[in-house]
């Protein structure tokens, strides 16, 4: 799966408790040649420390132990080198395997836990900043999942969506020139309500920035009729209808869109930092700020997108370690800024990824208090 995919529901389900052991699985890939070359070396070693790992536990019983290996061999089969990201998570119990992809780099690791390790996907997924894109007509409308690299079609809630009486001739507005009282007709107007009330409920149960695509008639009429349309992130006023484009035209037709708002957003965030700093409510570095997460204290966190740091936590405070670093030491974290973005957003925090170098003056990573 894909980061996009990971909502709080599938989360929960994640982390939910497991029969002993629930095997979790990562390392970092490469997206190209020569580089991945390598990636299934590193695989082969990391199965091959899973299975001494469980051969080697005692509290693992010998169908256990069998049937997860199955499992791996199973989800080893299932793997496309071709799709690979910056890292690979596989999760593995008796009863099943699942596969992530993340456009964000992991440590390596097998952990044997009675839940999956998640917190390398939601560091993934917050950082992917994934978005809802609404592509509408009078008579169809397709909502895509993307994120900064990639877009596709969402069959969920619903979608898509194609009025009662859908004509499949794309040429019908131009023919016969109705395409003013398409918009008019209280079918349309029925229809879009419609859409909206199937898009508010996707909207709810996973909130994301929407983005708007379509004809100039159609988005006013959207507009309307309904409430999804009143709080979108931007959209994208075409001369054709939506559902002629794939998902790769989507895409490069939203990026100046996505954009703007990425610089809206950076300025927003900037502000939020600087008025902390103005109320002496402001954490930065590492230390700090996963302090004042793990009291709870941090109501935003601002991260570099490609920080990361191996930590030794000494009196719950974190001490950078070098790159030789014992990483069988359990009190070693090589993965600490995954973890404080899962721990951030446990907490109720709201967590950002913000251009490098932006806090390079704060230590990389900054957060602006509730007290």
């Amino acid at each position: 799966m894909d980061t996009d995919a990971l909502t709080a529901g599938l989360l929960q389900e994640l982390r939910a408790a497991k029969p002993y052991p629930a095997l979790s699985l990562t390392m970092p890939t490469h997206r190209r040649a020569p580089d991945n070359a390598q990636d299934a070396v590193r695989l082969r070693n990391l199965l091959s420390e899973a299975a001494s790992r469980l051969e080697a536990d005692p509290a693992v019983t010998r169908e256990a132990r069998t049937a997860i290996r199955q499992q791996l061999d199973r989800a080893v089969g299932e793997l496309d080198q071709r799709r690979a990201l910056d890292a690979l998570v596989l999760l593995a119990t008796a009863d099943e395997y699942r596969i992530w992809r993340l456009p964000r780099t992991a440590p390596e690791r097998v952990v044997l836990s009675d839940s999956y390790l998640t917190r390398n996907l939601v560091a993934a997924k917050a950082q992917a900043q994934p978005f809802w894109a609404l592509t509408v007509s009078s008579d169809h409308a397709a909502l895509y999942s993307g994120t900064a690299d990639s877009a596709q079609e969402a069959h969920i809630g619903g979608f898509p969506l194609k009025a009662p009486h859908w004509d499949p001739n794309p040429q019908r507005e131009e023919r016969i020139g109705d395409t003013p009282s398409n918009f008019t007709n209280e079918d349309t107007r029925n229809f879009l309500r419609d859409v909206d009330e199937k898009l508010r409920a996707v909207l709810a149960t996973d909130p994301r920035p929407l983005y708007l695509v379509g004809l100039a008639p159609a988005l006013a009429l959207f507009d309307e009729v309904g409430e999804s349309a009143k709080g979108s992130a931007g959209r994208v006023t075409k001369g054709a209808p939506a559902e002629n484009s794939g998902p790769g035209d989507l895409l490069t037709e939203l990026r100046p869109a996505l954009e703007a708002r990425r610089k809206r957003f950076a300025a927003e965030i900037d502000g939020k930092l600087d008025e902390a700093r103005g109320r002496k409510t402001f954490a930065g570095g590492l230390d700090e700020v996963w302090a004042a997460v793990r009291e709870g204290r941090a109501g935003l966190v601002a991260v570099e997108e490609h920080y990361q740091q191996t930590v030794r936590v000494d009196r719950e405070h974190l001490k950078p370690v070098g790159d030789n670093a014992d990483l069988t030491d359990e009190d070693v974290r090589e993965d600490i800024v995954d973890e404080l973005v899962e721990s951030a957003l446990d907490s109720g925090a709201d967590v950002v990824f913000v251009a490098d170098d932006s806090l390079k003056e704060h230590g990389r990573v900054a957060a602006a208090l509730r007290y």
